[in-house]
């Protein structure tokens, strides 16, 4: 079988939550359907997450001369492994960039349409907590560049990115809105919510130092890796609440890291046969599953590939004991079908 090497890299590596293609784009996006692939929908899959269908896509072409010969078990492998990730039950979209936003370490860079230089926009990276609707929250100084900026034109944009950013491969946002400040009856109450996030923060008691909040949101990107992006509507954003596992899934995925590699690499060979990696660092954990960045070697390759797969729970968990329970099942399966291989 003739295949391209390029899409051949994709359907393996995936490089952010693999083959997550936009429904609306799975074809054009890397030509599933010359490939003669099948790409699989669950009545589950399509009640977690709904892909934008303005999301944008990914036209990778192929060229005869880029066609190489594609070992048939690997073949086998990678079409087992795009199912399995198609398939892998994810979290809403407004719910997963609701679960960025709040549990994102509190920092992010606000672009700003600089006083100082008209037309040129202005960077800074800022201190942030959001409110129960996601909006998000600062306290500036008002000899603060930006703070000049906003009392001029309260437009602007704020990137974040997820805890466990890294690379490409991780997820991040954009909202785009308008910041003002602040009314004075409401400044107290923020305080509280400032310094949860944020609880080194003495400036908030200080009288030159104002608050803000992005109370007009006007548009929301997000890009959870390669060939996953889209947006959500505002409201869609507000209604959304964050992932109550994702509160906590960083040190469950510390654990894992530190102490249990080999069960979360016995996991991913359970779940998707013949899909031998050499290194799992678990790079999330919510309700649902968990993301893991994996090394592979492909068949009839002496070329390592890092990408990022869904490894999904086989229910939803409810808390930190429940996911617990969880991990210890499936790790339990994976060794008793590496047993009966034996």
């Amino acid at each position: 079988m003739r295949f391209n090497a390029t899409l051949a890299f994709l359907l393996c590596a995936g490089l952010a939550e693999s083959f997550s293609v936009p429904r609306a784009a799975q074809t054009s996006a890397i030509g599933v359907s010359q490939l003669g692939l099948t790409t699989l929908r669950s009545s589950a899959d399509d009640k977690v997450e709904k892909e934008p269908k303005n999301a944008p896509r990914h036209d990778v072409r192929s060229g005869g001369d880029a066609a190489t010969e594609m070992d048939p078990e690997e073949m086998k492998i990678q079409q087992a492994f795009a199912e399995h990730q198609q398939n892998a039950p994810k979290l809403g979209w407004a719910t997963d960039i609701r679960t960025l936003v709040q549990y994102n370490h509190g920092f992010a860079v606000m672009s700003t349409n600089s006083k100082a230089n008209p037309g040129y926009p202005g960077g800074s990276v800022v201190g942030f907590a959001p409110d129960e609707e996601g909006r998000p929250v600062f306290i500036f100084s008002g000899m603060s560049t930006h703070t000049q900026d906003l009392l001029a034109d309260p437009r602007c944009s704020l990137t974040i990115a997820a805890k466990e950013f890294k690379g490409a491969a991780d997820g991040r946002v954009n909202l785009m809105g308008k910041v003002s400040k602040v009314p004075p009856e409401e400044c107290e109450a923020l305080k509280q919510l400032y310094l949860e996030k944020h609880p080194g923060a003495f400036w908030v008691h200080f009288g030159d130092f104002n608050w803000f909040r992005m109370d007009d949101i006007k548009d929301i990107r997000f890009v959870g890796g390669f060939a996953r992006a889209g947006s959500v509507t505002p409201q869609e954003y507000s209604e959304a609440k964050p992932d109550p596992i994702s509160a906590f899934g960083s040190h469950v995925a510390n654990h894992m890291n530190e102490d249990h590699m080999d069960s979360t690499i016995a996991m991913i060979a359970d779940q998707i046969p013949g899909m031998d990696v050499t290194d799992a660092v678990i790079t999330s954990v919510d309700s649902l599953g968990m993301y893991v960045k994996v090394s592979r070697t492909p068949r009839a390759s002496d070329q390592p590939q890092q990408f990022k797969l869904r490894l999904p729970f086989p229910r939803q968990a409810q808390d930190r004991k429940d996911v617990k329970d969880i991990i210890v099942e499936m790790t339990r399966s994976a060794a008793a079908v590496t047993s009966e291989e034996k």
